[in-house]
């Protein structure tokens, strides 16, 4: 199918709901986590037509907090949203409704059966009633049903006897006629796979198990140098089961990770493609890339229920506040999420940022990093505006920021408090580490800490890579990457401004990977290329409605460049990579500009 309208994006969702509108005709789909631009969780009402691909985005009123893993059902012209969770710490009970007439949204206030925050359950509509099985808070797994009357607002919990389901989570249940029926999920040890039944008028049940798990016996095998990178790659698409434990194989040398059976229904149809275009942004492109292998039949062993971090941090910082008679309302301060660098928590930069804080001095600082099992804590902080994007990151426990990343086989390290990495770039990095680069010699006119410069040597073998950087930071960083790699004797590291210091006429291929744009260097480059020509990498913060417009504009420009320089090239542009969306309609690209020596 193809998508009109809205960008298809939109649509990279998990956690969401959808509903059938217009005489099931089209999908209403609500909330979730993921989207354009950066990931986060979404309350946009976006409606499909799956006969003709239009996506459009619904303009409603009084919308509710973002969520994901709430239920929406419909009762006539009606969608009911109950429940989800808003951030880590913070699960949700309310009931909201759009009236899909006027699109105008409004909060219940729903009496009767108490009805626990939750998230994760599921939902079927009977009538003009909405049952409600299971569902999660943190480590509470329910097994309660609850029926919410869509005419009086009223709810009644329905008495559970000892042989209905257990408790669960993450399960389907579907209604027809007046039998319910709920399937699989997970328990609070394991994953389940009985299929039961019940009548909401007899209030009669049946069960049968149909498997022994309604989720996946299967595990993804890697080669232990790729696995950090498939790890990260499976679990920010959803991939990852994460109710059950990777394990080593004896062999030392492969990884295997508990995956879903969507996963490897994926995986088996993207092999069965054969594709051979260059390696892009697309995630199952890089795990074949990657060697990724399906193992069948193994249930491998259970993860043992665990309390979120976030929930532990709120725990110990509240004790902490208690003690020193503070004001519990500061908890509301508390990060939601953090990012990890090597052994290093790093917060963002908007937390504990009162000035209240300040009185509890280190303990705080050193209570966090225990509450997350940090042996080292950091706070972010701007990037600072300077041509080198120094970076500001501020150490709170732990004598320095020096930390140690492994990726593709490739050991990176650098002081976190003096540079930044650049976690998004992963894809366009396999994609250059996976170049025959053998008899090549590259000029890398950004190098920072080796982002690019370190694929091209250790793994797609150029016989030298010239390495331009005017950040001293990265520098040092780069010179103990390139010793820590052992190829420090295939790079020549230039310090100060490429335009100045880059070599002229020796390259096979030449790197552009500054963000927004690198045009300034780009007449760099060209010199920079041999006189038969090469290969320019060109990367670029462009406009998802000017991606033409841009790569004609970077043929033409170089081609101009290249005249000017006394070449009598061709120029073409033989692959645009879309590696990130950069912000909201906003890419970034990379485009691998072929420049070919005219023949006669």
């Amino acid at each position: 199918m193809t998508i009109d309208g809205e960008p298809v994006e939109r649509l990279f969702l998990w956690g969401h709901t959808a509903c059938t509108v217009d005489d099931q005709k089209k999908v209403l789909v609500y909330g979730g986590f993921g989207g354009m631009g950066r990931h986060a969780r979404r309350n946009d009402c976006l409606l499909l037509d799956p006969l003709g691909g239009a996506l459009d985005v619904v303009k409603v009123e009084n919308s509710p907090p973002p969520r994901l893993g709430h239920t929406a059902s419909m009762v006539g012209k009606h969608m009911f949203v109950i429940g989800g969770r808003a951030d880590p710490v913070n699960i949700l009970n309310d009931v909201w409704v759009l009236d899909t007439v006027t699109n105008i949204w409004k909060q219940l206030e729903c009496g009767g059966s108490a009805f626990a925050p939750r998230h994760r359950h599921a939902a079927a509509v009977v009538g003009s009633k909405i049952y409600i099985y299971g569902g999660l808070n943190n480590d509470t797994v329910f097994s309660s049903f609850h029926v919410l009357d869509t005419i009086n607002l009223k709810w009644i919990e329905i008495p559970c006897s000892t042989d209905w389901p257990g408790a669960r989570h993450s399960h389907a249940m579907v209604a027809t006629e007046s039998q319910l029926f709920i399937f699989g999920g997970c328990g609070t040890d394991k994953v389940l796979g009985e299929l039961f039944s019940f009548d909401v008028r007899t209030h009669s049940h049946e069960s049968s198990i149909e498997s022994e798990t309604g989720i996946s016996h299967s595990f993804v095998l890697l080669e232990r140098d790729f696995a950090k990178v498939g790890k990260d790659l499976l679990k920010k698409h959803g991939w990852l089961d994460l109710t059950r434990k990777a394990y080593s194989r004896e062999d030392g040398k492969h990884i295997c990770f508990p995956v879903t059976n969507k996963f490897c229904s994926l995986l088996h149809a993207e092999k069965s493609l054969e594709k051979t275009a260059p390696l892009s942004s697309d995630p199952l492109p890089t795990l074949c890339k990657l060697g990724a292998t399906i193992i069948m039949n193994d249930a491998g062993e259970f993860r043992k229920p665990s309390h979120p971090p976030a929930k532990i941090m709120r725990e110990a910082v509240a004790s902490l506040l208690k003690r020193q008679d503070m004001a519990e309302d500061l908890l509301e301060e508390l990060p939601a999420r953090w990012e990890r660098l090597g052994d290093i928590v790093v917060l963002p930069e908007s937390s504990f940022k009162n000035k209240m804080w300040d009185s509890l001095g280190n303990e705080l600082w050193s209570t966090v990093a225990k509450s997350l099992g940090a042996r080292r804590l950091a706070r972010q902080g701007r990037v600072a505006s300077t041509g080198t994007r120094d970076s500001t990151l501020e150490i709170l426990v732990g004598e320095n920021g020096w930390v140690e990343h492994r990726e593709n086989g490739i050991v990176y390290s650098f002081d976190a408090t003096k540079c930044m990495f650049s976690w998004g770039n992963l894809s366009e990095k396999l994609r250059m580490a996976g170049m025959n680069c053998r008899d090549e010699v590259v000029v890398d006119l950004f190098a920072g800490i080796g982002y690019f410069v370190l694929p091209f040597l250790v793994r797609a073998n150029a016989k030298l890579v010239y390495a331009c950087e005017w950040n001293l930071n990265a520098i040092e960083a780069l010179r103990r990457n390139l010793e820590a790699n052992s190829v420090a004797d295939r790079c020549i590291v230039l310090e100060g401004d490429n335009r100045l210091t880059a070599p002229k006429g020796v390259a096979n291929r030449v790197n552009l990977g500054l963000l927004p744009t690198s045009e300034l260097s780009w007449e760099t480059a060209v010199r920079a290329l041999r006189s038969d020509g090469g290969v320019l990498h060109v990367h670029a913060n462009v406009k998802d409605s000017e991606e033409n417009d841009w790569v004609m504009y970077l043929k033409e420009r170089i081609g101009d460049l290249a005249k000017s320089e006394g070449h009598g090239w061709d120029i073409s542009v033989d692959h645009v990579d879309r590696v990130k969306w950069y912000a909201p309609h906003i890419r970034h690209l990379v485009a691998d500009v072929r420049c070919t020596k005219k023949h006669g």
